[in-house]
């Protein structure tokens, strides 16, 4: 089959999860200070929003890429691309959970779910790439090898990256929270930059 009711599917899931995260930046049911006060006193809240919507929006941009290199799907391609979707459709629950107990004492069990959510991400995404590349099984035949190759070589940093990134909470909640927000940014900056002056179909991923 071909992946158009896939990739459908894939964009109503990145909406509904990047939409979710707006929903749990809320002021506090009972204001103890004045409304400015408050507004800034959930500064944590805007800054996990703002990297989870990166993260969700840098994922759907380099799913579409990838599936700008596949020519059809089979049955395993499409449980593996559910996988996918089952841990971007999850980045909201963490990323509240973040946002309220990163500065408490819970704050390293708040940055070791953040993160194990982003490693579920990551190997999953990496899965659907590499069955579908392997052997060049679900390629379309014209994909230039290079692009191909290029992509793989861009996926494969993330899992020891983000595994990085969760193991500082142990150290530190902050830090670790630091460090996605970081990762996030470089994917955007990579992404672009890599892209330039390419079609959407070919630009590399990671």
């Amino acid at each position: 089959m071909t992946t158009d009711r896939l990739e459908t599917f894939a964009d109503g899931v990145f909406a509904i999860a990047a939409t979710l995260l707006i929903l749990d930046v809320a002021l506090p049911a009972d204001l103890d200070d004045s409304l400015g006060t408050a507004l800034l006193h959930i500064w944590p809240q805007y800054v996990a929003y703002a990297i989870s919507f990166a993260t969700i929006g840098i994922i759907w941009v380099n799913h579409h890429v990838v599936l700008q290199q596949v020519e059809r799907a089979d049955r395993a391609f499409l449980f593996l691309n559910l996988g996918l979707l089952l841990a971007v459709a999850f980045i909201p629950f963490p990323t509240r959970v973040l946002a309220e107990f990163v500065r408490t004492s819970d704050g390293r069990a708040a940055a070791l779910l953040y993160g194990f959510t982003m490693l579920a991400m990551s190997a999953t995404f990496l899965s659907v790439w590499l069955y579908a590349s392997a052997g060049r099984r679900l390629i379309r035949p014209d994909a230039d090898p290079s692009a191909i190759s290029g992509i793989t070589r861009s996926f494969l940093p993330g899992l020891p990256m983000y595994a990085a990134a969760t193991l500082v909470a142990f150290v530190s909640p902050e830090a670790s929270a630091a460090l996605f927000g970081l990762l996030a940014l470089f994917y955007v900056v990579s992404s672009a930059l890599l892209g330039r002056g390419a079609p959407v179909g070919d630009r590399p991923s990671p």
